[in-house]
């Protein structure tokens, strides 16, 4: 395959920092795009988020960018621009004219302080494709942060062991992905407008909206019953089994996700148990869900009973959904997680792809350059200058929609 990465020529310039923003940027980076990281002169803060293991390794670790950091920035090259200072609004323009995305997460109004926003900027390029990220939308300057929007948009409310259980946060920052994937959509869906247009688009999206988009069928209960759903642990409000974690004889915890009565069948045949399948109380998925807490019960202590990994691989010889409860690291270890894993580099680890998935149609982008250290294009003699009549590439006039 020799095909070229789809976004391979496209220029993106990054002047968002922490997780959503830099995501989208290394997305496009890993399937071809040159992406520029603008920082200011005290760089992306989370360069400095390092975790007390980072800090005990053996190695130099203060040169090494840290694992934060490295989670959203490889295959880019980083920029110090101080868009405070005139010199640094100039430079920033003359990047603007031949960038196809600018990715930015300002609170409102910052932006146009340092003139650096989708009006501002496409005046010189009406071409841009603009994304910013905000924590409320575009009308509320409130500064948006992945915790409390998840306290706030009910994910921790329903993320308890029960009901009077004490909230949690998610362990990963959950609504900033979130964020990222529909801003992801936006700017594909404004550079395939632009197709058709000849123009760009400003693409707003708040961390609320992408947070409250994503309740999915717990928002859908509330709004059709007018009851709000409750904390389940890990189980599910609709499904039973599902979700739920039990612990084998042997120590191996694991989970079924058993969607439909066929399922269930194969589960009690796996578990010596077929009598429960012809239970009233457990024949049908509505049955089990109204007996929740006497088939939980009886799961649990027929499982304590049996070995986990003989009894996964059963449930997988009769199609059973089913998984062992795993360690980062050990998922990451697995055979099949490989294809995600970024080569370690220079200056780096290994690093995880945001791009989950492929086609044969061109080709994967195997090996990106290490997040950058701060500056780095500058120390390499990168020009901020306009780019030459040869290297700049046409605006297209703005022509009717093809409808």
């Amino acid at each position: 395959m020799n095909n070229p990465p789809p976004f391979a020529g496209l220029r993106v310039l990054e002047l968002a920092s922490v997780l959503a923003g830099p995501q989208v940027g290394q997305f496009f980076a890993e399937l071809g795009a040159e992406v520029l990281k603008v920082e200011s002169p005290a760089g992306d803060v989370t360069r400095t988020w390092k975790t007390t293991a980072e800090t005990q390794v053996s190695v130099a670790a203060d040169a090494l960018v840290s694992a934060y950091f490295s989670a959203s920035n490889w295959g880019k090259k980083s920029l110090v621009l101080d868009l405070a200072t005139p010199v640094g609004q100039a430079a920033l323009h003359r990047l603007a004219v031949s960038a196809d995305i600018v990715l930015a997460s300002y609170k409102p109004g910052d932006a146009e302080k340092l003139r650096a926003d989708y009006v501002t900027l496409s005046l010189a390029n009406p071409r841009l494709v603009y994304g910013h990220l905000t924590g409320y939308g575009p009308d509320n300057t409130r500064a948006g942060y992945d915790a409390v929007l998840q306290a706030e948009a009910g994910f921790m409310y329903l993320n308890a062991a029960g009901p009077g259980q004490p909230p949690q946060k998610m362990p990963v920052a959950m609504v900033d992905l979130l964020a990222a994937h529909q801003l992801k959509e936006g700017l594909l869906t404004a550079l395939f407008q632009r197709e058709r247009t000849g123009r760009g688009a400003l693409v707003q999206v708040s961390l609320l909206d992408s947070a409250l988009s994503a309740l999915a069928n717990q928002a859908s209960t509330y709004l059709v019953t007018g009851h709000d759903p409750q904390p389940l642990g890990s189980g599910h409000p609709s499904i039973v089994p599902y979700g739920t974690v039990y612990q084998a004889a042997d120590g191996r915890q694991l989970v079924l996700a058993v969607g439909s009565d066929g399922q269930f069948r194969q589960l009690c045949g796996a578990l010596h148990q077929p009598d429960w399948a012809s239970d009233n109380r457990f024949a049908t998925n509505a049955a089990r869900v109204a007996h929740r807490a006497e088939l939980e019960v009886l799961l649990t202590q027929r499982i304590a009973a049996v070995a986990g990994d003989a009894l996964l691989a059963e449930l997988e010889r009769r199609a059973v959904p089913a998984g062992a409860v795993r360690s980062v690291g050990e998922a990451l270890r697995q055979a099949s997680a490989q294809a995600m894993l970024l080569p370690a580099v220079a200056g780096a680890g290994a690093g995880l792809r945001t791009v989950a998935f492929r086609s044969p149609a061109w080709a994967a982008v195997h090996q990106l350059s290490a997040p950058p250290g701060l500056g780095s294009a500058n120390d390499s003699g990168f020009s901020t200058q306009s780019a030459t009549e040869s290297e700049t590439r046409a605006v297209l006039p703005c022509v009717p929609p093809v409808l």
